[in-house]
């Protein structure tokens, strides 16, 4: 039985697992979802009703941090090694994953909501919130930069998953107007080689269908 993605073609974190699974050449069903009205059955099997979640021959699993994890250590050996066996670099690995939570994508989030999502949905931004949320991101791009003048990837020379996670919602930041990380030298080399990887592209360039 072939993997079944449920997500939406507008869904950042979608496209992190669609993403992913190109790289690990894993073959899957896309199967679209209505964000704004999840019924009761989608409910059962992701109780946030947020997308997206993924059904693996009867085994549910959602949070797309977690499918991405899931997926590499299923398939080990197929594709783009994404993350690390030896335990100091599996070590550095969880550390630099812990970073794009609460130093990347806490910022970014609201930065996006503010930029994109509210004015998609026809509500007015919060300017004030969507400042501090560029200005708390910059700050913290500074780190990115020292970090990736000592090493090609946040983890090391190798590239893993934690590098992957960032790209679907500053992505969207970018498309808003924000260029963050282009104003320092070794984090916009690290930013502009993860958008041309082909599992992106790939993914960028069905924005009317994620389907494979």
């Amino acid at each position: 039985m072939v993997l079944k993605l449920y997500g939406s073609r507008w869904s950042p974190n979608a496209k992190r697992v669609a993403m992913v699974l190109r790289e690990k050449e894993v073959p899957f069903e896309a199967i679209e979802v209505d964000m704004l009205h999840s019924e009761a059955e989608y409910l059962k099997h992701q109780p946030f009703g947020e997308v997206p979640y993924i059904d693996d021959d009867g085994f549910i699993l959602y949070e797309s941090r977690a499918i991405c994890r899931y997926i590499c250590k299923k398939y080990p050996n197929r594709g783009t090694s994404l993350v690390p066996t030896a335990l100091k670099d599996y070590a550095l690995f969880e550390q630099a994953a812990s970073m794009e939570c609460w130093n990347f994508d806490v910022h970014v989030s609201v930065a996006v909501l503010e930029s994109v999502i509210k004015p998609a949905l026809g509500k007015p931004m919060n300017k004030t919130n969507y400042m501090h949320a560029v200005q708390r991101l910059n700050a913290r791009l500074e780190v990115y930069d020292e970090i990736l003048s000592r090493q090609r990837y946040l983890c090391g020379n190798e590239i893993s998953l934690v590098d992957l996670f960032h790209i679907p919602n500053a992505v969207e930041l970018e498309e808003a107007g924000c260029d963050v990380l282009h104003h320092r030298p070794n984090l916009s080399r690290w930013w502009k080689e993860l958008l041309v990887r082909k599992s992106w592209k790939n993914v960028a360039s069905r924005i009317e269908s994620y389907r494979v």
